[in-house]
């Protein structure tokens, strides 16, 4: 069996094409699985999992839950607002004291940019980082390629543009590294404030023009505001960005060519997107959140399978 060639799953940016390509194939296997009747396979019947959360998430921390339950992997779930953190513990005694438990794997959520780099230098156990900041969301990457893959056979020469919040999404930069991989074409779409300083550094079209745009590509990539990360005000009112950078129905349908849309949750209907748009024919959001799983399970499995060959 071919292994991945780094030990955590902590950035694209650590991963090769080959590393993908075998998660994808691999959960291309699971997503078979989870559309049995009997769904649970006992892969990591005797690996441990700690799903560590230091920021609030809905999708992303169920999605990882089942994943592990699907993979018959014992779980011990551990949210930092209702622990010690609060009392002053530090990131690394936190983690140890879970590791003491005898964990195996680690599913980390963060504010910080770079947590789980940090942590993987101090502990023993594997690291998948479930987001760190504003800085990656590999799992999220991978299960967008995973989708766009699904929809046209191939990533490959296929045109994504990611519309929105560029500044602060961590989900922006690891799609961008991830479609790169795969040989797609990316274009970022947004107001000039919030796009990095250094975007086109990442060899990506900077578009800010909607609508153009959407004629370029083929699949467009929704994100939401992330109004919680803003220090200042990026522009003038959520109304004004809605009309610049919203997508409604009425775009959609003039477009030369049918193209798809994905957002990775949540959604705030009305401000990137309408109710008619995230629920039409073009929209792949649900099976964004199925392939979730199946993309979960395949990176956990592949990581805790470099154990049972060692």
């Amino acid at each position: 069996m071919q292994n991945l060639s780094t030990r955590h799953l902590l950035g694209i940016k650590d991963l090769t094409e080959n590393d993908i390509q075998l998660i994808l194939e691999t959960a291309d296997n699971f997503k078979e699985i989870i559309n049995r009747p009997i769904k649970k396979v006992p892969s990591l019947r005797d690996v441990t999992i700690a799903n560590i959360f230091f920021e609030n998430s809905t999708r992303t921390k169920l999605s990882f839950e089942l994943a592990q339950k699907r993979l018959s992997a014992d779980i011990i779930n551990f949210a930092a607002s209702s622990s010690s953190v609060s009392k002053g513990e530090t990131l690394i005694d936190t983690v140890n004291n879970i590791l003491a438990m005898k964990v195996d794997m680690i599913v980390m959520r963060h504010p910080y940019p770079g947590a789980g780099i940090f942590l993987s230098k101090h502990i023993n156990a594997q690291i998948v980082n479930a987001g760190d900041g504003a800085h990656e969301h590999p799992t999220q990457a991978l299960l967008d390629a995973f989708s766009i893959r699904q929809k046209y056979g191939d990533v490959a020469g296929k045109k994504v543009v990611i519309v929105g919040d560029i500044l602060h999404s961590r989900v922006a930069l690891s799609n961008i590294l991830c479609l790169q991989k795969l040989g797609a074409e990316v274009m970022v779409c947004g107001p000039t404030t919030l796009m990095p300083r250094y975007i086109k550094d990442l060899g990506v079209k900077v578009e800010h023009n909607l609508l153009k745009a959407l004629n370029w590509c083929d699949v467009a990539n929704m994100l939401r505001i992330q109004l919680e990360r803003f220090d200042i005000k990026y522009f003038p009112s959520i109304r004004e960005y809605s009309m610049m950078y919203g997508l409604n129905k009425q775009i959609l349908d003039s477009l030369d060519k049918e193209i798809i849309v994905m957002h990775p949750g949540p959604i705030n209907r009305g401000v990137e997107i309408t109710s008619d748009v995230a629920d039409s024919k073009q929209s792949v959001i649900l099976e964004q959140v199925e392939n979730g799983v199946a993309v979960r399970m395949a990176v956990m499995y592949l990581l805790a399978s470099q154990n049972q060959v060692g």
